[in-house]
């Protein structure tokens, strides 16, 4: 039988996560390492990191190593009314990383539902992003919010491009003290500055948010929205772990890709975002599709750097020969100690870079224990 206690904790949380979402339907999906270039550069702004690595192909068109999973899988679906398209996938993608800001290969997991999105299909994806983050660790938060809201309130007020980028960065980082300025500098009324300002403190247990959206709300999208949130929020009030889902507004995503509901998780241990996901029915639009989808990703390079367990010692045992050793007998009590499962490496002499649990040297006759270090 395989024994899954020999893999790193990222890989377990594959195991773990495929298990959990063929088990709702969703079937695996598979894809190559690059694509044409010509998808990130129309969607550039969709991508974590407009820095993406290409290579000429032998045709010569410029190709790509895959800075996303999500663009791709639009990229091959095919509208079908009336069904539903659940996939997962356990890929890598290429991007620079916010630590060393070189290209970094990371580990992510994820699936994606598309087709005509109703109510059911919201919850089943939000509750497969808690069972996910569950999965990883019995502490968790996951964060929703709801792109009708914002977007419905600056669409009230009919400002810019730019203004709305601005503002989503303000709101994204809880910085309300710039957002006066930013207003004044645009020519923003003053009432809907006062609102953007009072949006950034929208956040915490579903019933505050919801109240304090109630005095906010105005206008059909998003009374829409809200109307959304308040049937959700009643769904969740039946989940386990109900207390660890809010609403929280500073997550704002693109509105010329996202609308509906996002959201995104946390662990503990883990500073850093580590599910992230949400409606993307105007994405699907932008690459011609007409149904609608939502979906979330796993990065499981966190879980690496953060969560892995740190053994103490590179292996159990290092197990010395000699050249008149019986190579029968040391595969023997190599097995023995693995049997027990201990994890060997047989050496002639100790590697200076390999550490152990216990050193032993083996005879004819048996071992002896050279060095512990329990």
């Amino acid at each position: 039988m395989f024994d899954e206690s020999i893999l790193k904790t990222e890989e377990r949380a594959v195991f773990t996560l495929r298990s959990l979402y063929a088990t709702h339907g969703y079937q695996p999906y598979k894809m190559s390492k690059f694509e044409e270039y010509d998808l990130y550069a129309r969607n550039k702004d969709f991508l974590v990191s407009d820095s993406v690595i290409t290579f000429t192909d032998t045709n010569g068109k410029l190709m790509a190593l895959k800075p996303d999973v999500t663009l791709s899988i639009i990229k091959n679906y095919k509208d079908e009314p009336g069904v539903m398209q659940r996939v997962y996938y356990n890929e890598n993608v290429y991007r620079v990383s916010d630590e060393t800001h070189q290209y970094k290969e990371i580990l992510q997991t994820g699936l994606e539902c598309m087709g005509e999105i109703d109510f059911y299909n919201l919850c089943e994806v939000l509750r497969l992003a808690v069972e996910s983050l569950r999965s990883l660790s019995g502490e968790f938060v996951l964060e929703i919010s709801h792109m009708g809201i914002l977007s419905g309130l600056l669409n009230e007020a009919g400002v810019d491009r730019d203004f709305v980028e601005q503002v989503s960065s303000l709101i994204a980082d809880k910085n309300a003290h710039e957002i006066p300025r930013v207003c004044a500098q645009y020519g923003v009324p003053q009432d809907l500055c006062d609102k953007l300002v009072r949006f950034v403190g929208v956040y915490g247990s579903r019933d505050k948010v919801l109240d304090e959206l109630t005095d906010l709300c105005q206008g059909e999208e998003m009374e829409a929205a809200l109307n959304e949130l308040r049937d959700l929020s009643a769904e969740l009030d039946g989940w386990k772990d109900s207390s660890r889902i809010r609403f929280d507004f500073s997550l704002v995503n693109d509105m010329r890709y996202y609308d509906g509901i996002v959201f995104q998780g946390y662990v503990e241990g883990i500073p850093d975002v580590i599910l992230t996901g949400g409606q993307y029915d105007r994405l699907m639009r932008r690459m011609g599709r007409t149904s609608g989808a939502i979906g979330f990703a796993v990065y499981l390079d966190l879980l690496e750097n953060f969560l892995s367990e740190r053994t103490t010692y590179d292996v159990d045992v290092i197990l010395l020969y000699d050249d008149d050793a019986d190579l029968a007998l040391l595969d023997e009590m190599a097995a023995t100690y693995m049997k027990k499962g201990m994890t060997v490496s047989v050496q002639k002499e100790k590697p200076k870079k390999l550490s152990c649990r216990q050193l032993v040297r083996f005879n004819n006759k048996g071992v002896e224990v050279l060095e512990t270090n329990d």
